[in-house]
């Protein structure tokens, strides 16, 4: 049976992905006081790995030494992410959350860049990021800013590898098998908390609904789009990530927009739109 492959341009790809996370980011947050971060991660990343694994049926012993090189460390750098990312929410605002962790794909941005014109936008980027953050919030958990960051740095680590992997391995089967190596990082931790005692048959189908949206989809089409654009082109498109958070939280959270948080918005839409029409093919 052939894969089955999606078939989106990397650009509309990425824009989905970065939607598709923040209505996860919503159940995301209702699950937290009930099961805590280990464990919503444990079931968005566990319950991803099932379905990218019953979607695209990877062969694992055709695996190659060099794509297992890279597979690897991707899926744990995945798993990492995801984890001390909702550890840092569980102790910080997600609007500064995701700022903050945007400095590690922000940093690889810059250091991949060699025209003018990509530093501009990444100026334009930064200026967005440091008007949605919510820097006059005077009780910052120090864990949750270190655990951002960290976040931010396993997501750099992500991009890199997500584009060497794609480059020499099946888009599907590649997230499938990073996922199970994210599950086998993160599942201990989820084992270890005391949240998933109280995991109900409702609060495991919004689990099911977390890792849609969260993981297998995102995921997925953020793998075709890495194989496709240049990394830091990819880190300014995902400058949209505190943005779309913001207006998800309006949306779904009833959480209103300030002026700053418009013109943040307005900063970071020129900024990925700027950086995909100045882009080289």
């Amino acid at each position: 049976m052939k894969n089955r492959e999606i078939s989106l341009p990397p650009v509309p790809a990425v824009l989905l992905a970065i939607i598709s996370v923040q209505c996860g980011a919503a159940i995301a947050k209702t699950l937290f006081p009930t099961i805590g971060a280990a464990g919503t991660a444990s079931i968005r990343i566990g319950v991803s790995a099932l379905i990218l694994l019953l979607a695209y049926r990877p062969n694992l012993k055709a695996i190659t030494s060099q794509q297992w090189k890279i597979v690897i460390p991707y899926g744990l750098s995945l798993g990492a992410m995801n984890l001390i990312f909702y550890i840092a929410i569980e102790r910080i605002p997600i609007g500064l959350a995701v700022t903050l962790e945007f400095v590690g794909p922000l940093l690889l941005a810059i250091a991949g860049s060699k025209r003018l014109v990509d530093y501009c936008w990444v100026l334009l980027a930064t200026i967005g990021i440091l008007l949605i953050a919510p820097w006059t919030n005077d009780r910052l958990d120090p864990i949750g800013i270190i655990c951002a960051l960290l976040a931010g740095a396993f997501w750099s680590g992500y991009i890199v590898l997500g584009g060497r992997i794609s480059r020499i391995m099946n888009d599907g089967y590649a997230v499938t098998t990073g996922m199970l190596f994210a599950a086998l990082l993160v599942l201990p931790f989820g084992l270890l908390d005391s949240g998933l005692s109280n995991l109900t048959t409702k609060l495991f189908g919004m689990g099911v609904a977390l890792a849609l949206l969260s993981s297998a989809i995102p995921f997925t089409l953020e793998m075709k789009a890495l194989g496709k654009l240049p990394p830091r082109t990819f880190s300014i498109l995902m400058s949209l990530e505190p943005a779309a958070a913001s207006i998800c939280a309006f949306i779904f959270l009833n959480e209103s927009l300030n002026l700053y948080e418009i013109l943040a918005v307005i900063c970071v839409v020129i900024a990925s739109a700027g950086s995909t029409l100045t882009a080289k093919k």
